[in-house]
């Protein structure tokens, strides 16, 4: 945990990946995250696989924050939670329009409460489209987005990103859209700050990056970036295995060549002007996977990499938790404070030098950190309990 956020608190209204994902990236900048769950919990605590501390998928979203739980489907949950937003500075939440308004968490309602608050909304799609009632899963917003219809391009069928994609890519715009909404406050702007994030307008604007292609300039322009889109850029099978190889500069090509003895190519016209090569990628990418299953990938990885050519081995998840790289910056390490089964932990991966770090705090149990949330925003103890045996708030 890193010091860089300190003195601002968060109120994280989130579950399962995109709202946690984000509310721990804010916590691992030093943030007082204050997760607030349902009485039951996030359902990522009980997603398998579990351990003693609780399903992979919670565990690895919910380092260093407190933890509330509190039913804000009650008059009193949502009064105590109202007492809590008076001493934040963000209230960020993933859930759907209405059942935010439901629960008293819309823009308006939490800025009538706290006129200084940085209200964030990561939602399925934008509000002032046709699309805005809608609901979202990672699934559906990389099935509207042109994500999971890119292998027809290819020739192949329409599938999805084998990751939580949608969520964590709209996550990362939250923090962002988080953190520039801190500094304009910090520069003296006024007023409370509404932040959105519709998942479907950021994976868009993720896959047409490159894509939009000719269509920046023209109306009718052809939409897709060719190299990107060829059906002969994939993982090239070598003697043994698979391998990525991506030679992309004039350089990188002529030692490719040169390695391969096809110095027929680099004699060509078009390969020697850089306009032109760009449409003879589909021969170049064609050369290397005709090329390729004549070694081992080992052999290919020395080869190149002594030429300096773009290249790595295809790594599958089982080799991830072996490679010498992420072990020797301790990437899976485990604090020695962490519980007992938790094997790895994910770290931070942005490295801030000149920054001292603090220990990690792993996550906690539903509704630890309940009394003394409830304590810093004002209610004395016999108001706590009475919000407990009413079931209204969960000690853990």
């Amino acid at each position: 945990m890193l010091p860089l956020l300190e003195g601002i608190r968060v109120i994280e209204v989130g579950a399962v990946v995109l709202g946690p994902y984000a509310g721990q990236i804010l916590a691992d900048l030093g943030a007082e995250v204050i997760k607030v769950e349902p009485l039951e919990g996030d359902i990522a605590r009980h997603a398998h696989p579990t351990g003693p501390s609780g399903g992979a998928l919670f565990v690895n979203n919910n380092r260093n924050k407190k933890m509330l739980a509190l039913d804000l489907k009650s008059a009193d949950g949502r009064a105590a939670l109202a007492r809590l937003i008076e001493t934040a500075d963000v209230v960020f939440h993933n859930m759907r329009v209405d059942a935010a308004e439901r629960l008293e968490l819309s823009f308006e309602a939490v800025a009538a409460i706290n006129p200084r608050i940085i209200h964030c909304a990561a939602i399925g799609f934008g509000q002032r489209g046709r699309y805005r009632n809608r609901p979202a899963f990672d699934d559906i917003i990389q099935a509207a987005s042109g994500i999971a219809g890119l292998g027809t391009v290819t020739g192949g069928d329409p599938r999805f990103v084998p990751t939580i994609l949608a969520d964590k890519v709209a996550a990362l715009h939250a923090v962002y859209g988080i953190l520039a909404a801190l500094v304009a406050r910090g520069n003296g702007r006024e007023g409370p700050i509404q932040v959105e994030v519709p998942m479907f307008e950021a994976l868009a604007a993720f896959l047409l990056n490159e894509h939009l292609a000719a269509a920046t300039f023209e109306a009718d322009g052809t939409v897709g970036y060719p190299r990107i889109l060829s059906p002969n850029r994939r993982p090239f099978r070598t003697a043994d295995g698979w391998i990525a190889v991506l030679p992309y500069t004039d350089r990188q090509w002529r030692a490719f060549l040169t390695e391969v003895g096809r110095d027929d190519v680099i004699a060509q016209d078009w390969f020697a002007d850089s306009a032109q090569r760009p449409a003879h990628v589909d021969t170049l990418y064609a050369l290397v996977a005709e090329t390729l299953p004549a070694r081992t990938t080992d052999a290919w990885i020395a080869a190149l990499e002594a030429r300096d050519v773009p290249c790595s081995r295809i790594a599958e998840l089982d080799d991830l938790l072996t490679d010498p790289h992420l072990a020797e910056i301790g990437f899976f390490d485990v604090p020695e404070h962490y519980p007992e089964g938790i094997a790895r932990a994910l770290p931070q991966p942005v490295v801030y030098n000149g920054v001292a770090p603090s220990l990690d705090k792993p996550p906690r149990a539903l509704g630890a950190d309940s009394r003394q949330v409830l304590q810093e925003c004002g209610l004395d103890e016999e108001q706590i309990e009475r919000l407990i045996r009413r079931g209204v708030v969960r000690e853990g």
